[in-house]
């Protein structure tokens, strides 16, 4: 971790630099695969990037990199939180359980559901977790299942059982409760109809005129064309293109 001073507050929240990552086959014959070389890119606060590129280009795995779920093989990710800056490729799991619970938010399409766990207190949870007051919690977290058309009787029900759309809605509902200064979207309106995708544009925009920076992916072009400010083609990362 390096600390930085308060002037450097104007940097990029992000900046991606030089980042590659291969995966090593241990179960066929320790064949190296390449996903990405030399990624570069950065993101400002109050500004939404989107992710272009066909599926299995490697969207999903900058995602899961910048999250720190992948641990990069080479280059740098700068993470800035307050007056710090956090290398993630470097970063120590306690490092990576702060920034998580304070600076980077994370939404995929899939909901992991938690068996017996209520909805409003699924979503309530991240609040919680940083003091919110319980009565404030959960009333954000139903303002917020209700404008994602969550039926008001699911509210005390375990998302275990509900539709696919439903429990998408859910981890929506739970990715944006809390404000994160940079918040990854990887296909979050996947299943979703045109309403429901409408509702997350406008969580995207209320995010960031919190001064949310974003880095998003999504599968409707006119979802990208909605919400993005510009568009990084991942394309121009792909290991065969530098190995070429």
């Amino acid at each position: 971790m390096t600390s930085t001073t308060s002037q450097d507050q104007h940097l990029p929240r992000l900046m991606v630099r030089g980042v590659g990552k291969t995966f090593r086959l241990h179960q066929q014959n320790e064949t190296v695969l390449p996903v990405i070389a030399d990624a570069a890119l950065s993101l400002q606060d109050g500004e939404c990037v989107v992710l272009s590129g066909p599926s299995g280009a490697g969207k999903s795995s900058l995602l899961r990199l910048i999250y720190g779920n992948y641990r990069a093989s080479a280059g740098e990710i700068l993470v800035r939180s307050g007056n710090e800056t956090t290398d993630i490729a470097t970063a120590t799991p306690r490092a990576m359980l702060s920034l998580r619970r304070q600076t980077i938010g994370y939404v995929s399409q899939f909901l992991r559901v938690i068996p017996r766990v209520p909805t409003r207190a699924l979503v309530a949870e991240p609040l919680l977790a940083r003091g919110i007051d319980a009565e404030a919690a959960n009333k954000r977290a139903e303002d917020l299942l209700a404008r994602l058309n969550i039926p008001p009787g699911h509210l005390e029900l375990a998302p275990a059982t509900f539709s696919g759309g439903e429990q998408q809605r859910v981890n929506i509902a739970r990715g944006f409760a809390a404000h994160f200064p940079l918040l990854l979207l990887d296909e979050p309106t996947a299943s979703l109809d045109r309403e429901n995708r409408m509702v997350v544009a406008d969580l995207i925009d209320e995010a960031k005129a919190q001064g949310a920076a974003i880095l998003g992916i999504f599968h409707d072009a006119d979802m990208r064309e909605r919400v993005a400010d510009r568009m990084v083609d991942i394309r121009d990362f792909a290991a065969e293109t530098h190995a070429a």
